[in-house]
């Protein structure tokens, strides 16, 4: 008898769809220090929000204080080449931080959430979504759960497909990558992973 034998993969699997990644908790920008680089929310409540911005230190102009943010691919781009962009500036009281948090029990973390109410007062929270339950994930935010170890700045390239060996998949690309793409037209680095081991932010 061999030896050499693999582990049962839907034991596998069973593994890693207990190990949720922590959801995101928008919170006030003016209560955190240290916003460079850091992911944001603007807007203001009753009128909607816009995420997919990145934020720089705080600037304050007379008696009031504003938060730089600029659109996460400026950003990359500004990192990268080292070149100067544009930055808005938002009173610090319309910018939230993106801080993540671990989920409370009993939050329903392996299905799409359902569809509720929530307040206009601050943005929602964001739970994780497993990727094989997403209706539509080229684009989106990703993160990779291995072993309780979370790997974010991800984005998907493609749809879920069947690899050439039967598992569910998705062709993922950092985020510096994807957004290079837009900027210099040159194809991203991809890397195909399990669907299994991928959630949506």
């Amino acid at each position: 008898m061999s030896r050499d034998r693999r582990p049962d993969p839907f034991a596998e699997r069973h593994e890693q769809s207990v190990s949720a990644p922590k959801s995101i908790v928008p919170t006030p920008a003016l209560t955190q220090d240290d916003l460079r680089g850091r992911r944001v929310i603007v807007g203001a409540p009753g009128l909607g929000w816009r995420a997919d911005l990145r934020a720089d230190e705080k600037v304050v102009q007379g008696s009031r204080t504003y938060v730089p943010v600029i659109p996460e691919q400026d950003w990359y781009r500004a990192e990268l080449e080292q070149v100067e962009v544009f930055a808005p500036l938002v009173p610090v009281e319309r910018v939230w931080v993106e801080k993540l948090a671990f989920l409370q029990d009993g939050d329903g973390v392996s299905n799409p959430a359902p569809k509720h109410l929530v307040s206009l007062d601050a943005p929602p929270e964001q739970h994780p979504i497993t990727a094989v339950d997403a209706r539509r994930i080229t684009g989106r935010r990703l993160v990779q759960v291995i072993d309780g170890v979370e790997r974010r700045d991800l984005r998907a390239v493609t749809e879920t497909y069947s690899s050439a060996d039967g598992e569910i998949c998705i062709r993922i690309a950092t985020e510096l990558e994807w957004y290079r793409w837009v900027w210099s037209g040159q194809h991203p680095k991809t890397l195909e992973v399990p669907a299994r081991l991928l959630w949506l932010e």
